[in-house]
C-alpha cells in the first residue's frame, strides 16, 4: 500500500464527511445458493458466555476448530466475533484488560496469554473465512457488575462515565470518550489482520421507563457551549455518535484502509408515524434515531460505513414489526454504489415461526440486499430445527465470494501467471503464482478454482462451478482414470473482493 494510495482514500472520505406503503412482490432468485456473491455470516458472542473460562487454551483452540469448520461446512464466509464487551479484551492489550468472559475475572490473564483473537483470525483465514472484530463501544459494565480491574480505564477516570439502569457507560458527550474509543480500534486494527471493524445496536442505551439518560453535566459543558437548547438535546446526542463513527472510520482509513467499518443497528431507524413526511417504515418499536440516537441512514449516505447489517429479527406478519415490511423499507433507502445491505436474522425465531424458506426467498428477491448474517452462531452449530441442514442443503448448497466492495476499490488485480499442472508426491496438482503482500490490499489476496468439462461453456458467475476458494497457490485436482477432460480456471481476488480474469488449462482426469 504506497502512500498516495493512502492520501487518495483519506482525500475521498474528507470530502465526504464535510459534505454534509409497499407491495409483496414474487421473488425473482433462486432459494438455492445460485448467486457466486454473498455475504454470509454468523455473530458469535462472549458477553455472558461462561464456557471459556473452564477451557485451557488447548481445549480452546479444538473448540473453535470445530465450530470453524461447521460453520463452514454450513457455508459460512464470515465470522463476526464480540472481542470487547465491557471496555476489556478477548485479545492481547496493554489498553484494555483481559475479559471476565474468558477467564472468570477481569484482568486475570489466560493460561500463556493465549491470545484468543490472533488464533481466530489465522483459523478463519485458513479456510478463506473473514474476521470481523464485534466490540461494544460505550459499555463498561452490563447490568449489576461494579468489579473492574486495577487497570479498567474507569479506575482510571472515573469521571468519564455515567450509571445508567444498572450499567456503566462511557459518556458520549465527552469529547476524550471518543478518542479512546478510536484508541482502542486504532489498537486492534494496526496490530491484527482483521477484515472489519464491527459495531452493533448498542450506541446510547435501550431507554428505562421514567429513566432519562444522566448526561446533564457533559450537555451543560458542550451541548449548551455550541448552541443546543434544552429541546435540542436529541439532536446532540446524535451528534456525539456521528462524531464517533466519522472519527473511527478516519482512524481505520489512516491505520488500514482496506479494514472495513460495520454496523448492525436495531431493525427499525423510525416509525412512519414519528416522520413529518411518512418516510419512516409501517412499524411501531423502538427506533435507531429517536430512542438510540444512531442516524444510520446518514452514516449511509456520509460514506461513513461499509456496511449496514440491520437487526431485523421479527417474524413475517409481526403485527409491530412485519419483517418483510422492514426488509423493503432498508432496500429502498439503501444506495446501489455505496456500503452494502446485509440482513441480521434471528434463527431461533425464524425457525420456530418455519419461515426461514419464505425469508431466504424475500430476502434474494431485493436488488440492494447482500446477503445474510446468522444470530447467534450457536443456533446453527446446534442445528435448531434443522437450521443448518437447510443451509447445506439449499441455501448455501454453493460457496459464495462476499460482495466485492467496490466503493472503497473497484479496480481488478492482477491475473495469476504460470498456471500448470504436475504430478508431485501428494497428486496431480494445478500449480501458479501471483504477485501478494500483507501490505497491498490491490493485490491478490486468495484465489477461486473453477472446474468445467470439456465442451462445456465457461461461465464465471455460476457458483456450481467452483471446485475451490482458496488462500494457497496450488489445488489437488481430483485424478480418475486420465480419460476425461475438463478446462481449469483460476481468478485471483484481493482485499476488496474484486476479482480478475481467469487463467485457463486444460486437463485429463
Amino acid at each position: 500500500m504506497n502512500n498516495q494510495y493512502i492520501r487518495l482514500l483519506l482525500a475521498v472520505f474528507l470530502c465526504v464527511v464535510t459534505s454534509c406503503s409497499t407491495t409483496r412482490q414474487l421473488p425473482v432468485r433462486q432459494t438455492e445458493g445460485k448467486d457466486k456473491r454473498e455475504f454470509r455470516g454468523a455473530w458469535i458472542q462472549t458477553a455472558f458466555q461462561g464456557e471459556y473460562k473452564d477451557m485451557t487454551p488447548a481445549q480452546m483452540r479444538k473448540d473453535f476448530v470445530r465450530k470453524l469448520n461447521y460453520l463452514q461446512s454450513c457455508g459460512i464466509n464470515a465470522i463476526i466475533f464480540q472481542v470487547r464487551p465491557e471496555a476489556d479484551a478477548f485479545y492481547k492489550s496493554d489498553i484494555e484488560p483481559w475479559s471476565r468472559f474468558y477467564t472468570g475475572q477481569q484482568g486475570v490473564a489466560p493460561a500463556g496469554d493465549f491470545d484468543v483473537m490472533e488464533f481466530l483470525i489465522k483459523e478463519c483465514h485458513k479456510r478463506n473465512m473473514e474476521f470481523h472484530a464485534w466490540l461494544n463501544p460505550y459499555r463498561a459494565s452490563t447490568a449489576g457488575n461494579t468489579r473492574f480491574a486495577d487497570s479498567h480505564i474507569y479506575n482510571q477516570h472515573p469521571e468519564w462515565f455515567v450509571t445508567y439502569n444498572k450499567q456503566i457507560l462511557f459518556d458520549p458527550g465527552l469529547p476524550q470518550n471518543r478518542e479512546f474509543i478510536c484508541k482502542v480500534v486504532r489498537d486492534i486494527v494496526s496490530r491484527y489482520d482483521v477484515d472489519a471493524i464491527h459495531m452493533d445496536d448498542y450506541f446510547y442505551p435501550y431507554p428505562a421507563p421514567g429513566m432519562p439518560f444522566p448526561d446533564d453535566n457533559s450537555f451543560r459543558k458542550y451541548g449548551l457551549n455550541k448552541g443546543y437548547t434544552e429541546a435540542q438535546r436529541g439532536d446532540w446526542r446524535r451528534e456525539n455518535v456521528n462524531t464517533l463513527i466519522s472519527e473511527l472510520k478516519r482512524t481505520i482509513l489512516l491505520t488500514k484502509p482496506w479494514v472495513r467499518f460495520g454496523i448492525s443497528p436495531f431493525g427499525i431507524y423510525r416509525n412512519k408515524k414519528s416522520t413529518p413526511d411518512n418516510s419512516g417504515s409501517n412499524t411501531n418499536g423502538l427506533q435507531n434515531y429517536d430512542d438510540l440516537y444512531a442516524d444510520i441512514l446518514h452514516w449511509v449516505k456520509e460514506g461513513w460505513i461499509d456496511y449496514n447489517m440491520p437487526q431485523i429479527y421479527w417474524e413475517i406478519g409481526h403485527s409491530a414489526a412485519d419483517y418483510i415490511t422492514l426488509i423493503q423499507w432498508w432496500n429502498k433507502n439503501a444506495t446501489p454504489a455505496g456500503p452494502h445491505l446485509y440482513i441480521g436474522q434471528d434463527v431461533a425465531r425464524t425457525m420456530k415461526a418455519d419461515q426461514l424458506t419464505r425469508k431466504m426467498l424475500y430476502e434474494r428477491s431485493l436488488s440492494k440486499v447482500k446477503g445474510n448474517c446468522f444470530w447467534p452462531a450457536n443456533e446453527l452449530l446446534w442445528n435448531n430445527k434443522g437450521v443448518a441442514d437447510s443451509l447445506k442443503r439449499n441455501y448455501h448448497r454453493y460457496p459464495a465470494l462476499i460482495p466485492a466492495y467496490t466503493h472503497m476499490h473497484n479496480r481488478a488485480p492482477q491475473e495469476v501467471k504460470k498456471l500448470k499442472k504436475e504430478w508431485t508426491q501428494d497428486g496431480y496438482m494445478l500449480h501458479w503464482q501471483a504477485e501478494q503482500s500483507p501490505t497491498n490490499p490491490e493485490l491478490a489476496s486468495y484465489f477461486v478454482v473453477y472446474c468445467f468439462e470439456d465442451k462445456e461453456p465457461v461461465d464465471l458467475s455460476n457458483p456450481a462451478k467452483i471446485a475451490k476458494i482458496t488462500r494457497d497457490t496450488r489445488f489437488l485436482m481430483p485424478y480418475n482414470n486420465g480419460k476425461k477432460k475438463y478446462r481449469y480456471i483460476v481468478t485471483a481476488v484481493d482485499r476488496f473482493h474484486n476479482e480478475s480474469e481467469g487463467k485457463s488449462i486444460k486437463v485429463k482426469l
